[in-house]
């Protein structure tokens, strides 16, 4: 029943593996030798992560759109405001403390109690999803809301100390992960459902962007409530392996870690739906059967694909960046690292999550392909300034201020939706790919120049979550001057007044 999706989907998972493998093998056997254990850990984690991308997005297709999608659409049709609301901080608090990313962000930040980030970034995502429900469902422009929050943001990283600014950035691009991602696109399609103007499942977009500020602000205010001093953080080693017996080892060591984190992961989203099957959804027993399948592929696919960049991806990152950086010509890490950002996003889950509910919900006047350049491009750039701040030590807020300074001001510019997808897409970009291989890279780069990990290499993340707004937008000002695109027309239309909405009664 499943062959031919399988097999469409572990296509695309070739065309996004392939091309970072070729890069790395190119380098190994030119400008950076590996040690044999390392590029064999290498080859095997990429089988690993073709497999498990394929798994995955098969998986989000069955089992986690048709999920997030009925339950925010029957949430919604309630017309109660505050169970709308409640239970959207509540699945965002769920969802948000189960994401595997944000227990490994915890062990990095020693001076504040690992249960009292997690817990504290996991209500900021809450709170901010119910705040993206209710711009939904009374049709607040995206724009002033991401304008407002990111310049609290910015007048809190002024007083933050300087040790926890490139932490508390990355920690917006953790918290949305690929457990997150496809749960709250599709939740928050169903919420925009019940709109009933034609344009209502363009303003579904925006989720992701709004949850990935909460976390920024949960880690700058807990910063200055325990006043963190010295805060350090565990530089990444490459593994010893001797044997293809080590090398088998170490891959069944991890393998047991990321079952139970996927199991605990899954879980809050499987007793929120299961609760809403039984008291209101009631779903027929095919349907329940096929969502049955999509998520044990979904359960399997991020098994495989997070033990194979944890375990073969990790270590090759941070072997490369030290070599690098370690060679006469240390510049070179600057356009290496362009390159392999420009493809490392294609392997993001995620990726090909929004790319293909944008693809859905514009009917194709916005192409997947197109999205995917624009990814690509801002991601190779955010890598290459990331492998610049290593290289030189300049904060990151010198990046991250203007960046979002401009990527804020061409909202008001381009056409609404290609905001709402831009600031989606960042968070979508700086996923398990990111923490997994381009951190290491720059700590890895780092340790060799002899920089300081904690200001330095940390807010790479946070990088790559940001170019990606951009070069997306940039895209969207070269529709509308091209004329090409009937979206920009149609948002030109709905924004316009924004008292044309036909609002929610709650």
């Amino acid at each position: 029943m499943y062959r031919n999706r399988l097999t469409q989907k572990l296509k695309e998972a070739l065309k996004a593996v392939i091309p970072i493998m070729a890069v790395v093998i190119l380098l190994s056997f030119t400008v950076t030798p590996m040690p044999g254990g390392v590029l064999l850990a290498f080859l095997f984690g990429g089988g690993m992560l073709t497999v498990g991308m394929m798994l995955f997005s098969l998986g989000a297709e069955l089992a986690m759109a048709p999920m997030g999608e009925r339950i925010g659409a029957k949430v919604t049709k309630t017309r109660k405001l505050w169970l709308v609301l409640g239970l959207g901080l509540l699945l965002g608090f769920m969802i948000t403390i189960s994401e595997p990313d944000l227990q490994v962000l915890a062990q990095q930040v020693p001076s504040i109690p690992n249960m009292a980030l997690i817990l504290s970034v996991a209500a900021g995502v809450g709170l901010f999803l119910v705040g993206a429900m209710l711009r939904m469902l009374f049709g607040v422009p995206l724009r002033y809301m991401l304008t407002a929050l990111y310049a609290a943001v910015f007048v809190l990283a002024f007083f933050a100390p300087k040790s926890f600014l490139a932490v508390a950035f990355d920690a917006g691009g953790v918290t949305t992960g690929p457990m997150t991602v496809p749960f709250i696109m599709a939740f928050g399609l169903g919420v925009s459902a019940i709109r009933s103007d034609k344009h209502a499942y363009t303003d579904s977009f925006g989720l992701v962007a709004l949850c990935s500020i909460g976390p920024i602000l949960a880690v700058l205010a807990l910063s200055l409530i325990y006043s963190p001093q010295g805060a350090d953080y565990s530089a990444f080693t490459a593994p010893e392996i001797e044997s293809s017996v080590d090398l088998g080892r170490l891959f069944l060591q991890a393998l047991p870690r990321h079952l139970g984190e996927m199991a605990l992961a899954l879980l809050p989203i499987m007793v929120f739906f299961l609760i809403f099957q039984f008291v209101s959804l009631k779903l027929e027993k095919d349907t329940l059967l096929k969502i049955g399948v999509g998520v044990a592929y979904t359960y399997a696919g991020l098994v495989i694909f997070l033990t194979g960049v944890n375990v073969g991806f990790m270590p090759t990152g941070a072997f490369l960046g030290k070599a690098l950086a370690g060679l006469d010509y240390k510049w070179i890490l600057v356009p290496i690292g362009a390159l392999l950002g420009y493809f490392i996003v294609r392997a993001e889950p995620s990726v090909y999550v929004l790319m293909k509910q944008v693809e859905e919900l514009t009917e194709g006047s916005i192409g997947g392909r197109s999205l995917q350049l624009s990814l690509s491009a801002g991601v190779a750039v955010s890598i290459a300034l990331a492998m610049i701040r290593v290289l030189t030590g300049i904060s990151v807020l010198w990046f991250v201020l203007p960046g979002y300074a401009l990527a804020l001001g061409l909202s008001f510019f381009v056409p609404k939706i290609f905001t709402a997808i831009a600031f989606d897409a960042g968070g979508v970009a700086s996923g398990p790919m990111t923490t997994t291989f381009v951190l290491p890279l720059a700590v890895g780069a780092c340790i060799a120049v002899g920089g300081d990990i904690v200001t330095d290499a940390f807010g790479v993340v946070s990088m790559v979550a940001m170019t990606p707004i951009i070069t997306i937008q940039i895209l969207g000002l070269i529709y509308k001057l091209r004329g090409k695109t009937e979206v920009a027309e149609a948002e030109a239309d709905m924004y316009t007044d924004i008292g044309e909405y036909e609002i929610v009664e709650l």
